[in-house]
């Protein structure tokens, strides 16, 4: 739980700072691509293929392929169609999508449960972000619930290889990584625009902090707590960075949230994983 909290903080200066310096400015391909390269080399030293099967490697860089490289590429995209808050707004489903994967990765029904806690969260985070939508909101909703779904399925697959392929974590995550920028680098061949580089000192900056710190070692504690906690407490977690995003918000740029949404719909967060660890949870 700890390395999840410790994440969420640090993942909720990334919406505004991509928001802010990178959305529409810098290409997007060109973002995720040094985002990825940079994670991937944060772990390539811990690069190992002796003693595993090549279908447990190939998987392991499925799974980062789709939870980062194809997410990222969507998220990005969506940026241009949504401001910081309405793209927060719609990342509320991904506990939704979570355990519902869950569930169905380990072959068995929904467990009502875990789907009403996630709802709760979803309900939490909804109240906290509800405002009025631009005119292209449904273009970006649609790239926002296709990038959740993929962050959804390439976590839980993390999750789930780990419990029947485990792999020591810092060597699952130099393949993870390496799938993800392959996705990337042939997303730039395909699409990037070299007209679209970054410009200035601070845009490579925030790429090289989003790079190492933010994806690298930030998806690396995300995914490591998320072996350590079931996967409705994870998907309740996974909603944590709307408060936390709002608060970034304030504490830099000043931009106050609407302050009672905001109380009840933190409340109603911090609810949702009280009621998911005191009466749902391993039941």
């Amino acid at each position: 739980m700890t390395l999840l909290i410790v994440t969420t903080v640090l993942w909720a200066f990334s919406f505004s700072l991509i928001g802010e310096y990178l959305a529409g400015q810098v290409d997007s391909v060109f973002s995720v691509l040094i985002r990825l390269l940079l994670a991937t080399a944060v772990f390539l030293p811990f690069l190992r293929w002796r003693g595993y099967k090549a279908a447990t490697i190939l998987l392991y860089m499925a799974v980062g392929a789709l939870q980062l490289g194809v997410m990222y590429l969507l998220s990005f995209e969506a940026y241009l169609y949504l401001s910081v808050s309405e793209f927060l707004l719609f990342t509320v489903m991904t506990p939704l999508y979570i355990t519902l994967i869950y569930d169905l990765l380990k072959g068995r029904g929904v467990r009502p449960g875990y789907a009403l806690s996630a709802l709760l969260a979803v309900a939490g985070a909804a109240i906290i972000r509800y405002d009025k939508v631009s005119d292209n909101f449904w273009i970006g909703l649609l790239l926002v619930q296709l990038a959740n779904i993929c962050f959804a399925i390439g976590m839980v697959g993390y999750k789930r290889l780990q419990e029947i392929r485990p792999m020591p974590q810092h060597t699952a995550f130099s393949w993870f990584y390496l799938g993800a920028a392959i996705i990337a680098v042939i997303a730039w061949l395909m699409w990037g625009n070299p007209e679209k580089l970054p410009t200035t000192s601070l845009q490579w900056g925030i790429l090289i902090w989003l790079g190492v710190v933010a994806s690298g070692l930030g998806y690396f504690m995300w995914n490591y707590g998320a072996t350590q906690v079931d996967a409705g407490t994870l998907g309740i977690m996974n909603n944590m960075h709307v408060p936390a995003g709002l608060l970034v918000n304030l504490a830099i740029w000043q931009e106050k949230p609407h302050w009672p949404s905001f109380i009840i719909g933190a409340t109603v967060i911090f609810a949702s994983l009280w009621v998911h660890k005191k009466w749902i949870a391993d039941r």
